[in-house]
């Protein structure tokens, strides 16, 4: 073996020398921590890391080497050290500091200080701890020198020994997964026992005394502790300090892993010692040598093919070399699990057995094997006093005892199992000619089936098409498989959920609760749109680019001013800018509208000429054509040609208005002027058309008989109008006015409460009629609710009607416009309601109310008043026998005819019997006969002429 020149170790030493020089310029620059910088806790980076940790908090850097950046020299010098190419110089021993007090002798003589570099986090420590800038972890406070401390022996971190034993009681810093003892607050490493005593740092002293030429809470004697990692066995020689102990600077004999090479190295140099010979060790098939170069991990396997036989020798492989080794009986080196074959030792029978390592099992049916029949029942010895010949070898047949087999068979029942029913025999029993019952794997079903089928235990069990539906261990899925005897479920499917980036689905099974984290770690960095906020790596999968409060710098549509943010957003936010805009229609110019709104709504009117030239149209101000279909849809305007009423249909320009029946409503009303109604104009004019065909069939008979006819009547604009015809009602009313007018009664005093009954309409009496007592109700309410706000302070008062059904609804409706009262429905059905509100000055009583007047009309008139004589003057006497004498020659004439007059026929004639004295009573009915001598006239004329007949 060469041995390595002094100038390569000269050399070498001098790289060093450079090396650590060029270093220590670069922690001068700036990067590199120093004076009162702080190390982040548990840092190896190679780079310095931000300061996230509490102030004074340091981690052991590295060796010099490992903080800067390693060169492939250095590689090389690390091998050939590794190697014994390279031969160093032992460095002298570190002299002894000087003695405590002066003249103790309490430190050893190879003692030296700790190294006070603020490289080394043991440097940092005696710094901070003495200039008193070191934080405890748990109350954030600086360590006196004369407080008591406990320091970890994991990461060397100090702590306030009161503020350690709080955290180590407390349930925050439990060890988990229930182990025992406490966690460290900066490395998490767990201690079993809670510190109790303050101690110096090696554990020697309790209580140490503070001393000012020491570092603090140090006994001041050499720390003695074992050196953490490798199989250095020298303690530390340093003073008692804070942090990890040094590297042990002693130099050992140290041999090569192959042993052929010894050389002196530290103590503290790690990885094994190699050389550059061949190894040569053998391998696992022991008969090959390694033929690699020194090497710390162990030899590999053998790699030389090579041909294996099985222990029955019928089978071979090519396997490597090495391979089952250690299972060699002779001749094979597994098993084949084939029948083995060879020939016993009877040189009659092969053996039966699987391939098997060793020789063979004698001769099953050797006579020295075999004592009884075969069934086992009876013994051969028994069988040869019976006179059975001997066995000599194994060919001889076994005696029979002559009893059934009764051996057991692989069929049968769970609670039974079927026997051979044969004689005793020496071949194999069977087949059964019973039925066994055989269950399903699951258990839950079960058949018969013949036991001649059954050869082995597996066939007593089936498998049935019930399929499990319990649901498996994520919760999600059912089992589903049939005949399922799995007792815990496990979902073998991919969960396949979203994780919470969005971008990937989690690819573990089937589980329970939320899904891990996605584990995508992208290593670029991630800047904002303007490139000015950016995220260092590395990024979590899913993470949004940062916010940027920069103004945004993308391109926009409009020129205005850019007031919002950098975004990531592909579309910026609308431009909020205000202007004027027209409006769609270009009806007028609206102002403070934002710049992102296009089609603007003035809210008005079209009103824009349409195509067909005679509509305009109505749509409320809008964008884009009029007509979206060309063609106009609204009601034809002209009138059609046979009444005044527009056409209706859809417009239809350049084209004769078609022919239909008029469904606009038209208001009619009877001759009196009473009932007025709305009907179609269809109706209308039919009804006309029969009133003017009986008027002119009257005239042209009058025209036969020679006489002048006057149509002027019929063909008047105003005359063509539809009639209703008057009823009861017509008749009382224009009866009343009749006899005020005689009577000199003022009208507008409403004698006959004419005004109050014309109030209800038909209509509204008819659904009156139906339920009178909810009328009554109703009318009470409103009453009260008219005199309360007529009365009272305020000058509205409302009621709220229970909901209600539409009919009685709309009864309310009509009863609130006779009392002058607003009405209006609220709410949907089934709960829609009426409220009604009085005003004041406008909600007014009826004089009589609706219930009243149903009433007055239901019930029979009282009989006439007797009547009291009175005398009265000869001009009123013979006036009234003048209209009895035109009453009789209406009698007799209708007597002469044979014709029956009803309308006359129940009329009393008092003025035979009474005098001409008779009271206002009776005047009132003797007007009522002259109003009917007047009416029937036109019998007299028409009777006159000869045109009276029975129909008319």
């Amino acid at each position: 073996m060469k041995e390595p020149r002094d100038h390569e170790g000269n050399q070498a030493s001098g790289r060093d020398t450079v090396q650590n020089t060029q270093e220590h310029d670069q922690r001068s620059h700036k990067g590199w921590r120093g004076g009162d910088h702080r190390m982040q806790s548990g840092s190896r980076r190679k780079v310095p890391a931000p300061n996230h940790g509490i102030e004074g908090n340091w981690r052991e850097r590295e060796s010099v080497k490992m903080m800067g950046p390693e060169t492939e020299d250095d590689k090389h010098e690390d091998l050939r050290r590794n190697r014994g190419d390279v031969k160093e110089k032992r460095p002298p021993l570190q002299n002894s500091g000087p003695r405590r007090g002066g003249g103790s002798e309490r430190r050893a003589a190879n003692c030296t200080k700790p190294l006070k570099s603020k490289e080394s986090q043991t440097g940092c420590l005696i710094e901070q701890l003495t200039e008193e800038k070191y934080e405890c972890m748990v109350c954030c406070d600086t360590i006196r020198l004369v407080a008591p401390v406990w320091s970890c022996q994991s990461c060397f971190h100090v702590f306030h020994l009161n503020c350690i034993k709080k955290w180590a009681r407390s349930p925050t810093s439990q060890a988990d997964d229930g182990k025992e003892g406490w966690r460290c607050p900066a490395c998490q490493h767990v201690t079993l026992k809670v510190p109790n005593a303050y101690t110096c740092f090696c554990g020697k002293v309790c209580n140490p005394e503070f001393q000012r030429t020491e570092i603090p809470h140090s006994c001041g004697d050499m720390c003695g502790k074992k050196r953490n990692g490798g199989d250095c066995s020298h303690p530390c020689n340093i003073l008692c300090h804070p942090g990890p102990c040094p590297q042990c600077p002693a130099f050992i004999t140290k041999s090569c892993v192959c042993g052929r090479m010894s050389k002196q190295v530290r103590c503290s140099q790690p990885g094994p010692l190699l050389c550059e010979d061949v190894c040569g060790a053998l391998l696992n098939c022991s008969q090959h040598k390694c033929a690699q170069v020194c090497h710390a991990s162990p030899c590999p396997p053998c790699k030389l093919l090579v041909q294996q036989a099985c222990f029955c020798g019928v089978v071979f492989r090519d396997v490597a070399c090495g391979t089952d080794s250690e299972h060699f009986d002779g001749s094979g080196y597994f098993s084949c699990s084939k029948t083995c074959g060879k020939i016993l030792d009877c040189q009659s029978h092969h053996c039966q057995q699987f391939c098997h390592p060793g020789q063979c099992q004698p001769c099953p049916l050797s006579p020295k094997l075999v004592h009884s029949c075969s069934c086992g029942q009876t013994p051969l010895s028994k069988l040869l006093e019976l006179g059975y010949p001997e066995r000599k070898t194994c060919t001889d047949p076994i005696p029979s005892c002559g009893k059934t087999c009764n051996k057991p068979l692989p069929c049968g029942d769970y609670d039974s199992v079927h026997l051979c029913e044969k004689l005793c025999h020496e071949d194999i029993c069977g087949p059964c000619s019973l039925t066994s019952s055989i269950k399903c794997r699951c258990g839950s079903n079960s058949k018969k089936v013949p036991c001649a089928v059954i050869e082995t235990e597996g066939d007593m069990v089936f498998i049935c098409e019930k399929r499990c539906s319990k649901k498996r261990s994520c919760g999600r899925h059912k089992c589903g498989e049939m005949c399922c005897v799995d007792m815990e479920h496990k979902c073998a499917m991919i969960c396949g959920y979203k994780l919470n980036c969005g971008l990937h689905r989690c690819q573990e099974l089937c589980h329970r609760g939320n899904c891990q984290p996605c584990w995508q770690t992208s290593f670029d960095e991630l800047a904002c749109y303007c490139g000015e906020t950016v995220l260092f790596p590395p990024i979590p999968c899913g993470t949004r680019p940062p916010e940027c409060k920069n103004v945004c710098t993308r391109g926009h549509e409009c020129d205005h001013p850019v007031f919002h943010s950098c975004h990531n957003e592909e579309k910026c936010p609308p431009c909020t800018y205000l202007m004027k805009k027209w409006c769609m229609g270009n009806h007028e110019e609206r102002s403070n509208i934002p710049c992102h709104l296009q089609d603007i709504s003035c809210g008005l009117v079209c009103d824009k000429l349409l195509d067909c030239g005679s509509h305009h149209c109505k749509r409320i101000c809008h964008r884009g054509d009029c007509q979206e279909d060309g063609v106009c849809k609204q009601p034809c305007i002209f009138p059609k040609p046979g009444c005044s009423h527009p056409c209706a249909a859809p417009c239809h320009p350049g084209m004769p208005c078609p022919p239909s029946v008029c469904s606009a409503k038209v208001a009619v009303q009877c001759d009196c002027g009473r009932k007025k109604e709305t009907v179609p104009c269809a109706e209308a004019s039919n009804s006309y058309q029969r009133y003017a065909a009986i008027a002119v069939a009257s005239k042209l008979s009058d025209i036969q008989l020679g006489e002048s006819v006057d149509i002027g009547p019929l063909t008047k604009k105003e005359q063509k109008k539809a009639r209703l015809e008057c009823d009861q009602e017509c008749a009382t009313l224009e009866r009343n006015r009749r006899l005020a007018e005689a009577l000199q009664i003022d009208q507008s005093l409403d004698p006959f409460n004419k005004s109050t009954s014309s109030k209800y309409t038909d209509s509204l009496k008819e659904d009156a009629r139906k339920d009178l007592k909810f009328v009554r109700e109703i009318e009470e309410e409103m009453k009260r609710l008219v005199e309360s706000a007529n009365k009272g302070k305020q000058a509205k008062r409302s009621h709220c009607f229970p909901p209600m059904k539409r009919e009685q609804r709309r009864l309310i409706h009509e009863l609130a416009e006779v009392y002058g009262v607003e009405s209006t429905s609220y709410d949907n059905e089934p709960k829609r309601n009426v409220v009604i509100t009085a005003v004041r000055g406008k909600s007014v009583c009826p004089n009589v109310g609706l219930a009243a007047v149903i009433e007055r009309e239901t019930v029979s008139r009282a009989p006439p008043p007797i009547a009291h004589f009175k005398q009265h003057s000869k001009h009123s006497s013979a006036r009234e026998q003048r209209v009895f004498v035109v009453l009789l020659r209406i009698k007799n004439f209708h007597l002469s005819r044979n014709t029956s007059a009803p309308a006359f026929s129940h009329i009393r004639y008092p003025f035979r019997d009474q005098p001409a004295s008779a009271s206002i009573c009776y005047m009132e009915r003797k007007l009522h006969l002259v109003w009917l001598a007047l009416k029937c006239r036109k019998w007299l004329e028409l009777d006159r002429t000869g045109m009276l007949s029975e129909s008319t």
